[in-house]
């Protein structure tokens, strides 16, 4: 399915391209810091810069799919349609978070994925625009050697009871 012509409009005026993980980005801020310490060398293989930012584009019909991160990633919302985040946590744990306008009691501006966490988006159905767009925040900052996408196969087994969540975001 191709972006609404209101979709398109912001992925040109923003200047985004396709993301492996789905939907549409540009990185709009790198930070000129490094940071070197011991566990950033242990746990990334090599010094990260301390933080990064991407504007995010998630059209109708697209997802995010299902990735984990070495780093903590922030979403703040922008504009356009609330986004449904479902987070597997290492600890076994799942939920899904819903990142949109406060006007519904459980949704939120902003939302933290912790590293470590497998992470896919969703638009929330049948509301508003056909699109959603985001800004997100990665750090230790994101360099694609820290990014791995995670198939159905790797993550069923541990989350059975979210197979049809698993099998949208795969």
């Amino acid at each position: 399915m191709h972006p609404s012509i209101e979709a398109r409009s912001w992925i040109e005026r923003l200047q985004l391209a396709p993301h492996p993980e789905g939907g549409y980005y540009r990185e709009i801020y790198h930070s000129p810091r490094y940071l070197r310490d011991p566990d950033i060398l242990a746990t990334h293989g090599g010094p990260r810069r301390s933080a990064t930012s991407i504007y995010f584009l998630l059209p109708e019909g697209d997802v995010s799919r299902l990735h984990q991160l070495l780093s903590d990633e922030i979403w703040y919302h922008h504009f356009g349609r609330a986004v449904r985040v479902h987070l597997f946590h290492p600890d076994g744990r799942y939920e899904a978070r819903e990142l949109g306008l406060p006007d519904i009691a459980d949704r939120e501006p902003q939302l933290l994925v912790p590293a470590g966490t497998v992470f896919g988006a969703e638009l929330v159905p049948g509301e508003g625009v056909d699109f959603a767009l985001v800004g997100c925040m990665v750090t230790p900052g994101f360099d694609f050697r820290d990014f791995a996408l995670v198939s159905r196969d790797e993550l069923v087994p541990r989350f059975p009871n979210q197979q049809d969540v698993i099998e949208r975001l795969t």
